[in-house]
């Protein structure tokens, strides 16, 4: 196979959007979510993957929370990996989606948010019993199985459209 062949081969394959994200909880158990300005309803800190810069899932994601939020940590394990398919109108390619631990943070931290106003109207906490009115869909799956992994481990969360993978 030539260089031409196999460039043409390559840009035949199908594409995929990555996206990742941080979930972050106060001392309480509550979960920060952020309102963006581009669309209703409400998000985790996080994005796309610049992934034609070389950057992995992971770096994404801390990128992200640095750019949105203010705060740059180092992130915990991955909770969840989320296979999104397709929209049915074919907008969007499919997702896959990359949930990690931010941890638990303390009141200084929280107080220390800032946000990134050409992206997010605000933040707040969000008490697990309430994700599912302002998380619809699969990313409100998503969040319910990353909390189920850190309240009784068993590993990343293996979904397709926020559902669990038997």
């Amino acid at each position: 196979m030539t260089i031409q062949d196999f460039a043409t081969y390559i840009a035949g394959l199908p594409r995929v959007i990555v996206g990742a994200a941080a979930l972050f909880r106060d001392a309480e158990g509550r979960v920060l979510l952020v309102e963006p300005n581009y669309r209703e309803g409400w998000a985790l800190p996080g994005g796309t993957v610049e992934s034609d810069a070389g950057e992995t899932p992971r770096q994404g994601a801390r990128r992200e929370t640095a750019e949105e939020i203010g705060l740059d940590v180092t992130l915990g394990p991955l909770l969840a990996v989320d296979w999104v398919p397709a929209g049915a109108e074919r907008v969007r390619p499919p997702l896959v989606a990359y949930l990690y631990d931010g941890g638990v943070l303390d009141e200084e931290r929280l107080k220390s948010i800032r946000l990134q106003e050409e992206e997010l109207l605000s933040w707040r906490l969000v008490e697990r019993a309430d994700l599912a009115g302002l998380l619809p869909g699969e990313l409100g799956r998503r969040v319910e199985a990353a909390l189920d992994v850190l309240a009784h481990g068993g590993g990343t969360a293996e979904l397709e459209d926020g559902h669990r993978v038997a």
